[in-house]
């Protein structure tokens, strides 16, 4: 039984002014999602690394949309990750002469699509299709009555 391999779409912001920390919480609520619940997801978190995603997922739809053919709202991220970028050493004056050193991380992020997963569709027969549901109606209060009164009248009989 052969199986299909689905096609992957990636894109890859280098070099983005961010730590790769704060890009991975919010890399991590989007993993898994669709396209569209992503983008979601992304319009509503508050961070700043939330735009910087959001900006390499647009760029992976379109990627996949303009080279591949997909359609972008059938597609799921199935891996996104933020790898270390270089560190940009500066130096900050100080008292009495010294210097004080800070770092401004830097990280890639990644971003992957996937096609959507769907189970194969089978044909239904006659009988499944006119199958009618069966329910049972509940009985209305007047016949819960009445079928207490004749309860108490077999009981009173015996």
């Amino acid at each position: 039984m052969a199986t299909a391999e689905r096609q992957e779409v990636r894109a890859v912001a280098k070099w983005v002014r961010l730590s790769p920390r704060k890009a991975r919480m919010v890399l991590t609520h989007i993993r898994g999602r669709t396209v569209p619940e992503a983008r979601t997801v992304l319009a509503f978190t508050p961070r700043h690394a939330a735009r910087e995603i959001e900006r390499v997922l647009r760029s992976a739809v379109a990627n996949a949309e303009e080279n591949h053919g997909l359609v972008g709202d059938e597609l799921v991220v199935s891996k996104a990750y933020a790898d270390e970028g270089p560190v940009l050493k500066r130096w900050k004056p100080r008292a009495r002469g010294r210097i004080g050193r800070y770092q401004k991380p830097t990280c890639h992020i990644t971003v992957v699509l996937s096609e959507l997963e769907r189970a194969p569709r089978t044909r239904r027969t006659q009988q499944q299709q006119k199958q009618p549901e069966t329910t049972v109606a509940a009985p209305t209060s007047d016949e819960k009555a009445e079928q207490r009164r004749a309860e108490k009248t077999e009981e009173a009989a015996v």
